[in-house]
């Protein structure tokens, strides 16, 4: 596998992806015109900016490759590249999932396993 990047959402749009093989973009997502991602070094802060208090989350695990010509690294937070994916977001380019607890508990261990 090769780099690998991060979806934050909802345990309900896991469940409709899972069920529709492809996600329907929702909030930020269908706002901005891409689903938003993740690199494994931005994803605490990501998720500290935009998901405080939330204990209802999961965290897919997608190959870059995967994403093929669709991924696009664009300056973000503090021009910061963030992974944007301009097209559907399939349940076969998701390697692994994660469900996330408000203590983040085996966050880590999740990254690191996942990216190996």
């Amino acid at each position: 596998m090769g780099q690998m990047i991060y979806k934050i959402l909802t345990v309900e749009a896991d469940a409709q992806l899972q069920r529709d093989a492809s996600l329907t973009p929702t909030g930020i997502d269908a706002a901005d015109g891409y689903v938003h991602f993740s690199d494994a070094a931005q994803l605490e802060a990501t998720l500290d900016a935009h998901f405080s208090g939330h204990d209802d989350l999961m965290i897919l695990a997608v190959d870059a490759a995967a994403c093929g010509a669709a991924l696009r690294w664009e300056p973000s937070r503090d021009g910061v590249l963030f992974p944007h994916l301009y097209g559907p977001l399939n349940e076969d380019m998701v390697g692994a999932r994660f469900k996330l607890n408000a203590a983040r508990d085996g966050l880590s261990a999740f990254l690191n396993g996942a990216a190996a």
